[in-house]
């Protein structure tokens, strides 16, 4: 008998992004998602469904086993950081980099940073590396005004086309990765359903792979 398969989407950006790969990997929900306030969607697939929530939540769901595959930011499975998650494809969408930015022109201080970010474990691990000492303050939004009012000597973010930065006075420093979707699975759940799960990964991996010809 064929088990049951969940995979987890991100909601937003990613989410547009993902729906035509899905269907090009021949997965196709079984009514719109963007018209329908519903979580949960069945598929043409009788044993795949897609659940729909927040980014910063699909590894989770992942780790713990309520999704079997997940789709997300490399930003969020930099910040949420776990062993047990495994990433055996980058789907190449909803690219954009995470770096610090800073004051246009502003020198930085010699001594200790303070560093406004969101992604504050990203954030910790890249300043030690740098063996900068830095203090990370957390914000859940606006970075930008960090500097601006005095909060931060830096920030850390995700930057697409910079226009937001450069709109408030800023400007991009330093970069601490590219940024892409990922296909994410846990690797208790690449154990147990690989029959069920590799297929999926060959299917999207074809359908990446088609549009960069």
């Amino acid at each position: 008998m064929t088990q049951p398969l969940t995979i987890a989407l991100s909601k937003g950006r990613i989410l547009d992004d993902t729906l035509p790969l899905l269907a090009e990997a021949g997965i196709h929900p079984a009514e719109d998602i963007h018209k329908s306030r519903k979580l949960i969607f069945d598929t043409n697939h009788d044993h795949i469904k897609l659940v729909v929530i927040r980014a910063t939540d699909v590894p989770t769901y992942v780790e713990y086993g309520a999704a079997d595959l997940g789709i997300s930011g490399k930003d969020v499975l930099m910040e949420y950081n776990s062993p047990n998650l495994c990433e055996p494809l980058d789907l190449k969408i909803a690219t954009c980099r995470l770096m610090t930015a800073a004051l246009k022109d502003r020198e930085l201080p010699a001594g200790r940073l303070k560093v406004a970010t969101k992604f504050t474990g990203v954030a910790k691990r890249y300043f030690a590396e740098q063996g900068r000492q830095v203090d990370i303050i957390k914000l859940y939004g606006g970075m930008e005004l960090a500097p601006i009012m005095g909060l931060a000597d830096l920030i850390v973010d995700i930057v697409d086309t910079g226009n937001t930065l450069r709109a408030n006075g800023l400007e991009p420093r330093d970069l601490i990765s590219d940024v892409s979707s990922r296909l994410v699975a846990s690797r208790a759940s690449m154990k147990v359903k690989y029959n069920q799960i590799q297929p999926i990964i060959d299917s999207m991996a074809a359908a990446v792979a088609r549009r960069d010809q």
